[in-house]
């Protein structure tokens, strides 16, 4: 007969990776890709949005779709570029998965020259 302290507990004999699942939510992911993106670009053009993000999971790879506000002018490709990089870091740090694709939707340009000055909304 053996001893309840001799018997290895339920939890040691099951293999750690057969003993359940993780899922992280679609919608957390997105919340860590707008998250990621508006750390890639830095502070807003006066009027932005925020970065939105939406997110299709499948196993451990994630699909990320971002829609976005740029001022102009700018290097857009290049700030595309930055973006798509830091979304797909963050997210395979935070939530581990794989990115294979990061899309970008810029919704809207921000003229530097037609923002309104001052004096002009005292009127």
């Amino acid at each position: 007969m053996t001893t309840p302290a001799a018997r290895p507990s339920r939890a040691a004999r099951i293999a750690p990776a057969d003993r359940g699942a993780t899922r992280i939510a679609d919608r957390v992911v997105a919340r860590i890709a707008a998250q990621a993106a508006k750390e890639a670009l830095g502070a807003p053009a006066p009027g932005s949005a925020a970065p939105h993000a939406s997110v299709t999971v499948h196993h451990d790879i994630a699909r990320v779709r971002i829609s976005l506000e740029l001022g102009y002018p700018s290097d857009i490709g290049a700030r595309c570029a930055a973006v798509r990089r830091h979304v797909a870091e963050r997210i395979e740090q935070l939530a581990g998965m794989a990115v294979p694709e990061v899309d970008i939707d810029v919704e809207h340009l921000h003229s530097v020259h037609a923002r309104p000055t001052a004096r002009a909304r005292l009127r």
